[in-house]
């Protein structure tokens, strides 16, 4: 029995391959690297939707149709905000985008992009008293993402940070929120309940709910003073020691050393230094620890890792950090979305009862 369905088949995509033995993730043919840093968060997205829509643009115009669906987004969704706000921010946006019309266009794909980068900066913003900033259509992606939240225009270094975040994140294989998108798009539901479904997987502290815990992790070993004791204690707790250990990935997640470089450029001096220091630290000894108390499994850094400080560096609330994660996951979830619709079949596996069974002699 596939417990979990472990080393299941469920379908055959163009769009990405995991490597877990090797370390590596590959992007409709192109390896992480390869695009992490040097292409576009609007570059890897078009890249992804690549054949899945009839009138797909260039790279450019498509960065402009992003832009305009952004501005679409925060005119039909902004107003309602209030009402969501009092809720998580995760589930402020959920329920924002919910709101949005159901369709197999490429127009409703990006505005399912385009939702998460506006939403999640006019939530917090809401959240915190202040009023939501409309977004500059012409502007790139993440660097509008994070003018909206902050109201000032980010530093280059910043945007680029936060760009290459959006496409380290954007797909990687057939993970559980991807899975539960493909899932709903089989049954010819609609991009928006796709999509929905996939942020309902993400939600989960085992998918993208994880990188939020690891700041709690850092801050808590550094009030104890003792990473290596406080580490131990959890594992004879039987928790989990977030950012660690990975469902495919045997080794270190390629993710993890993109997100670190990235940490690294934003610069060594100031707080961001120091916290990136000490994470450093912990990863270390975490690793080392791991490797003692748990012998027989490759517990290795994860992309959450690097992930929280990334974000935390970026600005934004540990409890926001899950709708960045959607504002990347969303692209690839549009792309398995149809990938799904125009190739597959309804996806309806079947299970093993193990429960009572009727008494057919009474």
């Amino acid at each position: 029995m596939a417990n979990g369905l472990d080393d299941v088949v469920a379908a055959e995509t163009v769009l990405s391959d995991v490597d877990g033995l090797g370390g590596r993730l590959t992007i409709r043919g192109h390896s992480l690297s390869e695009l992490a840093g040097r292409w576009s968060f609007a570059r890897v997205a078009r890249l992804l939707l690549d054949g899945f829509f009839d009138d797909l643009p260039g790279d450019a115009e498509l960065a402009l149709g992003l832009g305009g669906a952004r501005g679409e987004v925060f005119e039909r969704l902004v107003p309602s905000l209030p009402l969501l706000a009092p809720l998580d921010t995760y589930s402020a946006m959920r329920a924002g985008m919910a709101m949005l019309p159901e369709g197999d266009t490429l127009t409703d794909g990006l505005r399912l992009i385009a939702a998460p980068a506006v939403l999640t900066p006019a939530l917090l913003r809401l959240q915190r008293g202040e009023r939501p900033i409309a977004p500059d259509i012409r502007a790139d992606h993440a660097a509008d993402l994070l003018r909206m939240l902050e109201g000032t225009v980010a530093s280059p270094a910043l945007a680029r940070a936060l760009d290459t975040y959006l496409v380290t994140v954007a797909d990687h294989g057939l993970n559980a929120s991807t899975f539960a998108t493909r899932v709903v798009a089989s049954t010819q539901a609609g991009l928006t309940s796709s999509v929905l479904a996939g942020l309902g997987a993400l939600k989960g502290p085992l998918h993208g709910g994880a990188p939020g815990p690891v700041i709690e992790m850092l801050d808590a070993i550094e009030a104890h003073g003792d990473a290596a004791g406080w580490l131990r204690d959890e594992i004879a707790r039987g928790e989990r020691i977030m950012g660690f250990g990975h469902r495919i990935y045997r080794v270190r997640d390629p993710r993890a050393d993109v997100l670190k470089a990235v940490v690294r450029q934003l610069g060594g001096e100031g707080p961001s230094g120091h916290r990136l220091a000490f994470a450093e630290t912990v990863e270390q000894t975490a690793l080392e620890v791991l490797r003692i108390a748990k012998p027989s499994r490759s517990l290795q850094t994860n992309v959450e890792f690097y992930t929280a400080l990334v974000l935390e560096a970026a600005g934004f609330p540990s409890q926001a950090f899950s709708n960045v994660f959607a504002a990347g996951r969303v692209a690839g979830w549009i792309a398995h979305a149809r990938e799904q619709q125009t190739t597959g079949r309804l996806i309806r596996p079947q299970s093993r009862y193990i429960g009572p069974v009727p008494d057919l002699a009474a």
